[in-house]
């Protein structure tokens, strides 16, 4: 089932002024959106760039994290397309070192989040907040759903209009009780979820959550739930597994639950260095889209593209995978090959990139700086084959492989960690 409750006035909305009334109604165990008096189940993504190509397959809202100096701008700009946003307020989080037993402190991001509130809240692009992103993310201290339920209640005096969230980083029997027992104004939940998108209806029914709920942020393998080399390194996906997870993930979690779960916003519409460049960005950094999109059209619109991305069959280094943990010594002449998916065309071309791999390693999604490039190790390359002389430095590095369309400006990627050792 594709497109359960797409919005049938967007035209309409996008010329009212003031906000877009938001509400969830229940009847006979099944719970629905409705946005301006219409059905709206939400085809979401995380991120506000290339809004005109997430429209063009089915997506129409957006989800933020925080507000800022931009927000405005960005507003206007989703609501000119007809795109709603799940606008975050940043709440800060204990693990970043914030204390929710000092009163004083919360008492002043209580107001730091009513000031964001009163900017935005009369914005038609506003669908619902967001408050906090993964409070619950390595916490100890429960107060923090007592303070998240204090700015829900002031929301909702302050804006009748709009919807009241929180996302968690996963979900357990724990954290849906505190939430039940704390966070009873909220109107429904939002979780943060990648490997294990697919158990979550049934675990959430499992859990006791009785209200409806969205996924907030949901995508390829998490680097944490993901095989790991012998020197202790995450193994990625190909971009070609991970759409196909995109596509299989989605048809057995929120296509499957239709009594309660209002739609998702699937992460990243865009590109970030997390572990590595492109693990969780469905774009490359000059913004070409990677292949993962073609599964999220395929989830929207029922339909693929009219010509698919690249994709990758194989992709091996010395005549081993990512999990065969690759050691070479130190100025090793060795080979990698990758095997694309479909034939090669004119239109095709293939890229590789060795770097070292990540010791910026941050956590829940924090900022981290890209590894430096190896330069000068390449020796010479066929069409689908590299030969290179490994790096005379001891450790570990990615050898990274681009397989770009470039009539459609659409790629395919795949890394292989591989370690330096004498």
């Amino acid at each position: 089932m594709v497109n359960r409750w797409l919005p049938t006035a967007l035209n309409f909305m996008n010329k009212l002024q003031g906000p877009i009334s938001v509400e969830i109604r229940q009847k006979n165990g099944f719970f629905q959106m409705y946005r301006g008096g219409e059905p709206y189940y939400i085809n979401g993504a995380g991120g506000a760039d290339n809004l005109d190509l997430l429209v063009s397959i089915g997506g129409n809202s957006i989800r933020q994290w925080g507000t800022g100096g931009n927000t405005p701008a960005l507003l206007d700009r989703a609501h000119d397309k007809g795109i709603s946003v799940c606008l975050g307020l940043n709440m800060a989080r204990e693990r970043h070192g914030f204390d929710y037993d000092d009163e004083e402190a919360v008492a002043q991001q209580f107001e730091r989040m009513r000031n964001e509130v009163l900017k935005y809240k009369d914005h038609p692009a506003v669908l619902m907040w967001g408050i906090g992103n993964e409070l619950d993310l390595r916490y100890t201290n429960t107060n923090v759903w007592h303070a998240v339920n204090d700015v829900s209640k002031m929301i909702h005096e302050l804006d009748p209009h709009h919807l009241t969230t929180t996302m968690t980083a996963g979900i357990n029997q724990e954290k849906v009780h505190q939430i039940k027992d704390k966070c009873s104004d909220l109107d429904l939940l939002s979780v943060n979820t990648y490997g294990g998108l697919s158990s979550l209806p049934d675990n959430l029914m499992n859990y006791g959550w009785e209200k409806a709920y969205i996924v907030t942020e949901w995508g390829p393998t998490g680097h944490w739930e993901s095989p790991r080399t012998e020197w202790d390194v995450a193994i990625e996906e190909t971009s070609t597994q991970k759409a196909r997870a995109y596509h299989e993930r989605y048809q057995a979690s929120m296509q499957k639950d239709i009594k309660r779960c209002l739609g998702s916003y699937v992460f990243l519409w865009g590109q970030k260095q997390e572990r590595t460049h492109t693990w969780y960005g469905m774009f490359m950094e000059n913004n070409d889209p990677i292949e993962v999109v073609d599964s999220m059209q395929y989830n929207w619109l029922g339909k693929w593209p009219e010509k698919r991305s690249p994709g990758i069959r194989d992709y091996r280094l010395d005549g081993k995978t990512a999990l065969d943990s690759v050691y070479l010594a130190p100025g090793q002449h060795v080979e990698a090959q990758v095997i694309p998916h479909d034939k090669l065309s004119e239109s095709i071309s293939i890229e590789w990139e060795i770097l070292h791999e990540s010791t910026d390693l941050q956590d829940g999604g924090d900022r981290e700086e890209k590894p430096t490039r190896v330069e000068g190790f390449i020796d010479r390359g066929g069409v689908t084959t590299l030969q290179f002389i490994a790096p005379s430095e001891e450790g570990p590095y990615r050898i990274f492989v681009y397989i770009k369309d470039e009539e459609i400006n659409r790629v395919a990627t795949a890394n292989i960690p591989f370690y330096v050792k004498g």
